[in-house]
């Protein structure tokens, strides 16, 4: 199995990445480029799994090689399962890369990393809410301290068995939902 770690420049991917794999990194550049990527290992249910701290990219449509690398490593992972770490304090800025990846058909986790800068803001996030609109698992993070790294870990394994059954739970919910109203 591999993960990419997936998100805007300056949302703490790197530190997931040094969480998740105890910081045993291979730095390298994408062939071809000066561009930077790190990859490392972690176990997940007794599997080693890659893991790819991909670089920051904005959207799926590249304005510079940083961003054409990290939209190239996307594609060449069919089966990766993507952590897409957000800043929760700007999480309306995040939420565009997710939907894009969504679109794509990669399993998925949203990360709304840094969740105590906005609860610090004061920013709320109805989590769940969020996660039955979008479909798949959505958990609040706060990478430096680890905070959710446990379940991130199983809710990656989750999302690589395919959000079916939380896809079908959210779709049931919502139905109830517009009966009631």
């Amino acid at each position: 199995m591999k993960v990419l770690l997936m998100g805007h420049p300056n949302v703490g991917k790197s530190v997931f990445f040094n969480r998740l794999t105890g910081a045993k990194v291979t730095e390298s550049n994408y062939p071809g480029t000066t561009i930077d990527y790190t990859e490392g290992w972690m176990r997940i249910m007794d599997k080693e799994v890659q893991v790819v701290d991909v670089p920051g990219t904005f959207s799926l449509d590249p304005k510079d090689k940083a961003e054409e690398v990290a939209v190239k490593m996307l594609r060449e992972s069919k089966d990766a399962v993507i952590v897409c770490v957000i800043d929760s304090s700007k999480i309306e800025r995040s939420l565009y890369l997710a939907l894009e990846i969504m679109e794509e058909g990669y399993p998925m986790v949203i990360a709304l990393n840094m969740w105590d800068i906005a609860r610090d803001k004061n920013i709320q996030v109805d989590v769940e809410k969020l996660e039955g609109i979008l479909g798949v698992p959505v958990l609040p993070t706060i990478a430096v301290s680890g905070e959710g790294m446990r379940e991130l870990v199983s809710r990656i394994e989750e999302a690589k068995k395919g959000n079916i059954q939380m896809i079908l739970k959210n779709a049931e919910g919502m139905e109830n939902e517009a009966d009631h109203r």
